[in-house]
Formats: structure tokens, sequence, C-alpha cells
């Protein structure tokens, strides 16, 4: 499905970049841009146009908001319109979805993003998806001063939170974005820290993780030519009916497993001439590779955590090189996943790469009961 993407903030702006990176020229990116009120953010994000950034909010002074919601959301009704009217190069009427990505801790990417939304469905006739960012638990909570560092004695003083707000933005801005998103996708950045790690120290590898997913989703259905059409083909309502449009919470599970490609064999049985049909893959192998992956994909490391992996509704989708996608391996992985999220609706596509070297999976689940993690947060402002 053709998507336009939308960076807000300083979270938000630099995915957008590395979509732009990864994935330029890629039928499924059909425009890209950042927003946000910080000129030196927006300069930083070297992969994108300068047409394709843009800032807004001249009454930032071209600075950042230091975690200001009620700034960030005045600034977002008065420029709802101006940052739709700064997409108009990327073509998004021709968009079939458009997917918000923000830091729901921070102050601008948060404040704007409703007003945002509101300006998109005035404008465009497409579902709006929003992915946030959260915030993780050590950015609002006070630290222990490193007594080798300070001087101090072991335990003896504690810093002021790194983003005192965080967990107050998020709350409210996920709400925000539920009243007015066909669907949001939440990222927990937590869950992909190692241990004791900074999130300013994984955040490049998490840009990457967020990413990746996008394009898994999205890029789907989008065949570059004949060889890659896919057999059960998945478009923009496929996605619409397995999230909803009620604002519910998805997840995003993903999981890969490399293959060798198989090799043309000639028709004279001597491979001396060339061919274009490829060599068969064993069964066994192509099952395994695609029960494996669905299983990953299902039961490991979503964007969210799925309590007890159940969904009202889930969508699953299987790629790979065209010799690797067992049919009937990918009729039982559905039957598997109905089983195992009970799910009352399974809706499935698949995603020939007829260059591939690798088996992938992606899970979405909509309709899940609440994280903790979004409990905690809302919990924020109980």
């Amino acid at each position: 499905m053709r998507v336009h993407v939308i960076g807000l903030g300083g979270a938000g702006g630099r995915i957008a970049d590395r979509l732009a990176v990864d994935h330029d020229g890629d039928r499924f990116l059909q425009g890209v841009n950042a927003f946000d009120t910080d000129a030196a953010a927006l300069e930083a994000l070297g992969s994108l146009d300068e047409s394709q950034r843009y800032r807004f909010g001249d009454a930032a002074g071209g600075d950042g908001l230091d975690g200001d919601l009620h700034a960030g959301r005045r600034l977002g009704d008065a420029h709802a319109s101006e940052l739709g009217r700064a997409m108009d190069d990327q073509q998004p009427s021709l968009a079939e979805a458009f997917l918000l990505v923000v830091g729901l801790g921070g102050g601008a990417g948060a404040g704007v993003a409703p007003a945002l939304v509101d300006e998109i469905g005035r404008l465009y006739d497409a579902p709006v998806y929003a992915l946030g960012l959260l915030p993780t638990p050590a950015e609002s909570a006070p630290s222990r001063a490193d007594p080798a560092a300070t001087g101090a004695a072991a335990g003896a003083t504690e810093q002021p939170p790194e983003r005192p707000l965080a967990e107050k933005n998020a709350a409210r801005t996920i709400d925000a974005l539920s009243d007015r998103c066909a669907a949001v996708f939440p990222f927990d950045n937590a869950d992909w820290l190692g241990s004791g790690q900074r999130l300013a120290d994984a955040r490049d590898r998490i840009n990457e993780v967020v990413v990746e997913r996008i394009a898994a989703l999205f890029g789907a259905g989008e065949a570059e030519d004949a060889a890659s059409t896919p057999q059960q083909v998945l478009d923009a309502s496929d996605v619409a009916r397995a999230v909803g449009d009620d604002g519910e919470i998805a997840a995003v599970g993903y999981a890969t497993q490399a293959v060798e490609a198989p090799a043309s064999k000639s028709r004279f049985g001597l491979g001396l001439f060339g061919s274009d049909e490829p060599a068969e893959v064993d069964t066994s192998a192509a099952v395994s590779a695609i029960e494996t992956t669905i299983r990953k994909a299902a039961r490991g490391k979503s964007t969210v955590e799925v309590p007890e992996g159940r969904a009202d509704r889930t969508l699953l989708v299987v790629g790979g090189p065209p010799a690797w996608l067992n049919r009937e391996a990918i009729a039982d992985g559905r039957r598997w996943l109905a089983e195992e999220t009970g799910s009352g609706a399974i809706l499935s596509g698949d995603a020939p790469v007829p260059d591939g070297d690798a088996v992938f999976t992606v899970v979405v689940r909509s309709g899940i009961d609440e994280p903790a993690r979004i409990r905690e947060i809302r919990d924020s402002i109980a």
C-alpha cells in the first residue's frame, strides 16, 4: 500500500530520515516529511531533501519545546493548516494511508500530532495511523549520581529526571491520538534496551527496528513486476480491516530467517544454456522456514507487549523468494495463529521477493488487552 510517512519532532524526524536512507524509491513509500520546531534537529536529517523538512512555530525561536506539551498543542492548533500545505510537494493525495511517527513523551511532535491528524482527515479520504515511541521509565525517574564522577558518598545524591514530563505527555498524547487515528502502534523503547543500556546509546539500532517493521508491513502489497506479484494480495483495505478504525492499539511482530535462493536450472538439464526457471526448493525446508518465522513473529518481541498473545483481529504476511512460499505451510501457519491469538478474524497476504535471501513474517495484532507499560503511563496522570 502507498503510505505517506510524517516524522514529528526529534524522534519522528530521525525515523523518517532513516526511512529515506533505506527505502528511497520503494513503491510503498509515497511520501516522507519531517516537521519540527527545532532547526538544528531538522538540519541534522541529511537524507531528506530540504523540501521534505519543515520548521514550524517561529514562537519557539528555532529551538525545541523542552517537553512543554501545552505549548506544542498551541503551536499545533496554529500551524496544522500550514503543515498540511507543506506536504503538497510529496503528492499526498496519492497516498492510501498516512503514518505519523512521533515520540510520545516530547513537546513539539506530541503536541502538534492531534491537530495534524485532524487536518489530514479534513483534506484526504485515507486512514491516519500513528506510530508512537513510548518513553522509558528511566526518563521520568530521578537518577542516582555516580560517586566516582562526583566525589559524593555512594547513594547520597539524586539527579532530577532527564525528562520529568515524558510519561504524562505520553499518556495525554495516546488518548488524543486514539480519539482521532484509525489505529495507534505504540513502540516500547524500554523493551528494546539491553541491560543497563541508555536510550541514547541504542537509538540507531532501535530506529532500524522501527523502520524494518514499517517497511515489512506497508511494503508487502507493492509488487515491482510480474515476478513479485503476490498470489494473495495484501492491500490497504486489508490493513484497515485488520487494525480497525476506532483508534485501538495494535502491535507488530516480525521475524526473518536466511535461506538460499534456488539456482536457475536449464530446461536441458545441463545447466549450460541458462534459464529463468528456478530450481525446486526442498518442501520440508520451506515448511520449516515458514513455521519458524510465524512462531517467532507471534511469540517474540513485538513493538509493544501483547498480554497473553490474544487479539481480536490478526494480520499475517509471509514474504521471501517465491519458491520458498509454500502455500500449505502458510495456510497451516494461519490456522495455528488463529488458535494462538484467539482472533475471530485472520487476514493474510504474501510478499514475494524474487532476489531475496530470507523468509520473513509480519504478525499484526489489534484489539489487544492493554499492555502493562501503557497502563503505567496512563497511571501517571491518574
